[in-house]
C-alpha cells in the first residue's frame, strides 16, 4: 500500500492527519509555522492526494495503522499527531493503538460522543454521498463548513476547497466518509494518558463544543479551545489561531 507524505523541517517529529476529501496539503498555511522547529510530516490519507485508493471498506484503525507506516517509513519512533476532522478520529486510533508511537495528541473538528440523533443524521449523509456522490456533498459543505463572511470574502478559497472534494475519487471518498461517519472513540477516551490538545468551532453542527467538552472530560489532563463563530474549516478559516494553539501545546 502506497501511502504518500511530504515532509519539511527539522526537530522534534509532527504527524499531520488531514480529512475526508482533502490530502495534506490543507496543512499548506500551518506548517510554515512549524517548520522551523519541528520535522513535519503531512500525510495523504489512504484514498486521498498521491496515496492508493481506497477500494473497500475501512476503518479509522486501519488508516491509524497506514500512519504508523509512514512513521516507520521515516525513521520516526514517536512523535507529536495532530488530526483535523477524520484525521483526528485516525489520530486517536493511532494513540489508543499504538500508544508508543505517540507522544503529544491534537484533535481539530474531530467527531466523538454522537447522540442516537447525530448517528442518525450521519447515516442520512452516507445515504447522500451513496445518492449524490462527491459533486454533492461538496455543494452541500459550502455552507456547512465556512461562515458566511468567509464564502464572501474569500470564494476562490471556498471554490478551491470544494473542487478538491468533487475530484476526489468518488469511491474512496465514499469508504473514508464513511468511516468518518461510524468512528467513534468515546468509549475508549479514558486509555489516553498523553497531553493532549482539543480544538473545536463554536458553531461547527459536525463536531461540535459538547463533544469537545465530552473529549475534556474523559482525558485526564486535556484542555479544550473553542474558536469564536467559526465552523468546521478551521484549517482554512483559522490556520494562525490554529498554528499558534499548537506552538504553545508543542
Amino acid at each position: 500500500m502506497k501511502i504518500a507524505y511530504r515532509r519539511e523541517g527539522r526537530g522534534p517529529a509532527v504527524l499531520l492527519i488531514h480529512g475526508v476529501g482533502g490530502d495534506a496539503s490543507n496543512w499548506s498555511s500551518i506548517v510554515p509555522r512549524l517548520r522551523n522547529q519541528y520535522d513535519v510530516i503531512s500525510m495523504d490519507l489512504r484514498g486521498h492526494g498521491a496515496s492508493d485508493r481506497i477500494t473497500s471498506p475501512v476503518t479509522a484503525a486501519e488508516l491509524a495503522n497506514d500512519a504508523v507506516q509512514v512513521l516507520d517509513e521515516a525513521g520516526v519512533t514517536r512523535c507529536r499527531v495532530v488530526g483535523f476532522s477524520l484525521g483526528g478520529a485516525v489520530a486517536q486510533a493511532l494513540t489508543l493503538d499504538h500508544p508508543a508511537r505517540v507522544e503529544r495528541l491534537a484533535v481539530i473538528a474531530t467527531v466523538c460522543g454522537r447522540t442516537v440523533g447525530e448517528r442518525s443524521q450521519a447515516e442520512e449523509r452516507i445515504a447522500f454521498v451513496r445518492q449524490h456522490g462527491t459533486a454533492g456533498i461538496a455543494e452541500a459543505n459550502r455552507e456547512r463548513w465556512f461562515t458566511d463572511a468567509f464564502r464572501e470574502k474569500h470564494p476562490d478559497v471556498v471554490e478551491a476547497r470544494v473542487r478538491q472534494v468533487r475530484e476526489t475519487d468518488p469511491a474512496s471518498y465514499l469508504h473514508a466518509f464513511t468511516a468518518f461517519c461510524t468512528t467513534d472513540y468515546a468509549s475508549r477516551l479514558t486509555e489516553i494518558t498523553v497531553p493532549t490538545l482539543i480544538v473545536a468551532g463554536e458553531h461547527d453542527v459536525a463536531a461540535t463544543p459538547r463533544m469537545a467538552a465530552l473529549m475534556r472530560e474523559r482525558i485526564r489532563g486535556s484542555q479544550v479551545f473553542v474558536l469564536p463563530g467559526l465552523r468546521h474549516s478551521l484549517l482554512i478559516e483559522a490556520p494562525e489561531r490554529i498554528g499558534e494553539l499548537l506552538e504553545d501545546f508543542f
